[in-house]
């Protein structure tokens, strides 16, 4: 493993720990500058497909939706854990309910109802986008919604 600080070609791990979703923890130190950082490793497995809105399939791309979560949630109170957190479980929950391809409106809900539970601003961001708001009505009506679950006891 290479050092992401001096670039040196050798490191050492001192710590190994498993997490959920199978993703392996390595706590690593350089042997050249001495320094720690950590590292993450998840298992390769077979590429799951999605399903898009016009019948095309692409792999799944667990960046592409990370950067989609980054772009809603700009500015906002929410953490990149809670957003690593949102993508690895949108993507267990899709290996554990399809066995090789995922309908892209399958992911977008899960997303969204995500999304809707931790940060409504994020909420709308994503909504604006997934659901493909045409002018300022489509926005109102989703904020209005907003509103009426919030003044629900």
């Amino acid at each position: 493993m290479m050092c992401v600080f001096c670039r040196h070609d050798e490191t050492k791990v001192i710590d190994t720990r498993m997490s959920e979703s199978f993703v392996i923890r390595r706590r690593r130190e350089c042997l050249k500058c001495s320094r720690r950082f950590t590292t993450h490793e998840r298992v390769e497995e077979s590429s799951m497909k999605v399903i898009k809105k016009d019948g095309s399939r692409v792999p799944f791309d667990r960046e592409k939706l990370r950067l989609g979560l980054e772009k809603a949630c700009y500015k906002r109170p929410i953490s990149a854990e809670q957003i690593d957190e949102i993508v690895r479980d949108v993507e267990t929950d899709a290996n554990d309910n399809f066995e090789r391809e995922v309908p892209s409106r399958y992911i977008g809900e899960k997303v969204f109802n995500r999304l809707r539970a931790l940060d409504h601003v994020a909420f709308v961001r994503f909504a604006s986008v997934y659901r493909e708001f045409q002018d300022v009505r489509d926005f109102m009506q989703q904020v209005d919604t907003i509103l009426r679950e919030r003044k629900k006891p």
